[in-house]
């Protein structure tokens, strides 16, 4: 604890002179954790909004084909074909940028960058993180990333079009089609900074959970939030990399002439010299870290929820111990199921079988969890605040994608829906609309202690109800057509007479995508609105046990004032029999609760007084 106590000293000298910061230090260039977790929130919102609104434009042209969008003409200009229709090539390139944005600048950076910065210090009991300087350099590398990836939005050819996997030949040939030119070049240059961005903070959030708890923070005492954000942090530190040399390898075919992924190409009739190389060799790395990404976006949303579905149901977590088996299990088998991505790509029928088995295996963790989650509500005192609202959504999304995932994950059943709607009903469930209830849970959540304001309620449900029946309209009905046979990624059906009796059906989900888009703008309102005019947070709003609402209600530089709180117990003692109040704070000892105290918990009352004693003799001798 010495190491402990010395970083405590220095951390507080610097929150008695945090008024000597200047606005850039404070604001910009911080080294805060709280407020480089409101930089990768404001920034992962304002990409949300440009990656859902690419997708209400191409969801446009897919529910209206013979629409006339010329009225976006000042908005995408040349993109916008003279007809009024929009130009396909740019269409693939809104599908692209739609992913990547989603994927890894929202539900990656916007979700773990924010609540892993912000929680961890505050639910451990540390001043800050391990490294404050790399955790200022990891959003600095994503909002580098971001303006390159932004910028790749106004070229002259378009931004990459190779879909978000940018699977090669297509991604790996400049002059294959506009969107592998330039653009794919910046898609490239932003990721790999992107990865950068990843790493730093990846090692920064274990470090920290490792060697920055508060006394007698044991892993055994840890929030489910701080385990979800270690194991979150561990995928990344371990799966990145690996993208890393897809994208290395990737630049190296494109512009120096190698051949890692190209073979026997001919383009426009023109044999290309490259030979001994296979795109099946980028779906391997690709895969590698893109199922583990699955649960990169997923696990810091399934934290999140644990903590407010004990938290508003009033009762402790169930099955405390097996949450934490279970997203172990899933870290590991995360590493060993990425094949299932490649069922139809010709992988050995006796490969695909080992990768079936493993990929239903994961199943089980996953349901660990949404069991738990259920009993924990079972007979609870419900509280349905906005971010209770969404955590159960969260539950429902994942219960209903996760189904449909047992159907994919079996190699006979998917050569049959690999690339249909089928997937994108799947993964947009489970991975997209689960991740974002996820985030926008803790959102609404811990707000009051981001800002010391509270967000207005009534528009938290209203956003709740619109986004809940929105999702389920957009994504419930692609599972149909995706059975019926509709692939992913195409332009328009209109020539397909096989799809002509599902015109309206098509139509519906685009009105019902474009009417979600809308409805999160009621969130931003609130959001934007409640930082500056709302309602001013009380200490604890609600009732919760964990550190972060030991904290002044902003807490500043430093987070504690004073002495960092003791812990003597875990996060979840909400309602126990015998207490005057339904919850117990973690830094109440248990001799100040003898008549809530279970038989195991009195035998740690000697300990406490033991440890105190020990304390007094240590301070008694410094004082010599």
């Amino acid at each position: 604890m010495a190491t402990a106590t010395n970083i405590d000293a220095h951390a507080h000298d610097d929150h008695d002179h945090e008024h000597h910061e200047t606005f850039i230090t404070k604001y910009i260039f911080s080294i805060d954790h709280k407020t480089i977790a409101k930089q990768f929130l404001i920034t992962g919102i304002l990409w949300a909004i440009i990656g859902a609104g690419f997708s209400a434009i191409f969801r446009l042209q897919l529910g209206f084909p013979e629409a006339d969008l010329s009225w976006l003409r000042p908005l995408l200009g040349k993109w916008i074909q003279p007809e009024g229709s929009l130009d396909p090539q740019f269409y693939l390139a809104l599908v692209t940028m739609h992913g990547t944005i989603m994927v890894f600048f929202v539900l990656t950076a916007g979700l773990s960058g924010t609540f892993s910065n912000f929680l961890i210090p505050l639910q451990i009991g540390a001043r800050d993180m391990a490294s404050g300087f790399m955790n200022m350099l990891s959003y600095w590398f994503f909002f580098l990333s971001s303006v390159i990836m932004f910028i790749s939005l106004f070229l002259e050819t378009g931004p990459a079009s190779g879909g978000w996997v940018v699977y090669p030949p297509l991604s790996a040939l400049p002059q294959a089609m506009d969107g592998s030119g330039l653009g794919m070049t910046l898609w490239l240059v932003a990721i790999v900074f992107f990865i950068v961005s990843s790493l730093l903070g990846g090692i920064n959030y274990i470090t920290t959970i490792i060697n920055l708890r508060t006394k007698g923070m044991t892993f055994s005492r840890l929030p489910l939030t701080i385990w979800s954000f270690f194991l979150t942090a561990v995928i990344g530190v371990l799966s990145f990399p690996v993208l890393f040399a897809a994208a290395l390898l990737l630049v190296m075919d494109r512009s120096f002439g190698t051949s890692f992924y190209l073979s026997e190409i001919y383009i426009g009739g023109e044999a290309l010299p490259n030979v001994g190389g296979s795109p099946i060799l980028y779906q391997h790395l690709f895969w590698f870290l893109g199922h583990p990404e699955v649960y990169i976006v997923l696990l810091p949303a399934l934290g999140i929820t644990s903590e407010i579905i004990a938290t508003n149901s009033r009762k402790p977590i169930f099955g405390y111990k097996a949450m934490i088996i279970s997203m172990l299990g899933i870290t590991v088998l995360s590493f060993v199921v990425w094949a299932h991505h490649m069922f139809v790509s010709g992988l050995s029928p006796f490969l695909g079988s080992i990768f079936m088995f493993l990929t239903l295996i994961i199943a089980i963790p996953s349901a660990v969890k949404v069991f738990n989650y259920l009993t924990t509500l079972w007979r609870g005192n419900i509280i349905f605040t906005p971010a209770m609202m969404f955590s159960i959504g969260l539950v429902s999304v994942f219960i209903s994608g996760g189904i449909t995932g047992i159907f994919l994950g079996n190699s006979a059943i998917d050569i049959q829906l690999h690339d249909t709607y089928f997937v994108v009903a799947h993964f947009h469930l489970v991975m997209g609309a689960a991740s974002s209830f996820g985030l926008l849970a803790g959102v609404y959540h811990w707000f009051p202690k981001m800002f010391g304001r509270m967000l207005d309620r009534k528009l938290g449900y209203i956003h709740f109800w619109l986004t809940f029946i929105g999702i389920y309209a957009v994504f419930f009905p692609m599972h149909y057509i995706g059975i019926a046979g509709f692939p992913r990624r195409y332009y328009s059906f209109t020539n397909f007479d096989a799809f002509s009796g599902f015109t309206d059906l098509n139509a519906f989900i685009s009105v019902a995508a474009i009417l979600t888009f809308f409805g999160q703008f009621i969130f931003l309102f609130n959001f934007f609105y409640s930082i500056f005019r709302g309602k001013k947070a009380p200490l604890n709003p609600w009732k919760s046990n964990t550190l972060e609402w030991t904290t002044p209600r902003v807490p500043g530089h430093g987070n504690w004032p004073g002495e960092i709180p003791t812990v003597y117990r875990w996060p979840y003692d909400y309602s126990k029999p015998g207490a005057p109040e339904d919850f117990i704070l973690q830094t109440v000892p248990f001799s100040e609760t003898m008549d809530s105290n279970l038989p195991h918990e009195n035998d740690m009352i000697a300990i406490e007084k033991e440890e105190s004693a020990s304390e007094i003799v240590i301070d008694g001798s410094k004082g010599h």
